[in-house]
């Protein structure tokens, strides 16, 4: 039995950026995650940087994530090979494949200012 599967929780480092290659589109996200450890009574964090490609139908929800969005990527690790032209040699990437992508972000609140006009107005109304 194989598995390739990541879920990958953190913030877009950049607003998504739709491409097209040989009349495909799809959508491209550059998705930070944070771990921290403590050495010598310190802690150390590190931030990784994932690519994240979104294909067909998903690929227009993702096109509309903003900078600062924080996500779920659930997806299969890739890798590919391209021809790099500043070093005229091949170089390997890794990239997340996306199945299913889930904003985090809560719903704004009113402010407090709102919230109580709207419950003297409906005071109001019911007397």
């Amino acid at each position: 039995m194989y598995q390739n599967k990541v879920n990958l929780i953190g913030f877009l480092g950049s607003d998504a950026e739709v491409h097209t290659n040989n009349n495909r589109s799809f959508t491209t996200l550059s998705l930070a995650t944070k771990s921290s450890y403590k050495k010598d009574g310190k802690y150390v964090s590190q931030t990784e940087w994932h690519r994240c490609i979104v294909f067909g139908k998903l690929s227009e929800f993702a096109a509309t994530l903003k900078k600062g969005t924080h996500i779920q990527v659930e997806g299969e690790l890739r890798s590919r090979e391209y021809d790099s032209k500043k070093t005229d040699s091949k170089q390997r990437i890794w990239e997340i494949r996306v199945d299913s992508i889930l904003k985090l972000d809560r719903a704004e609140k009113a402010a407090p200012e709102e919230q109580e006009n709207d419950d003297v107005s409906t005071e109001e109304v019911a007397a």
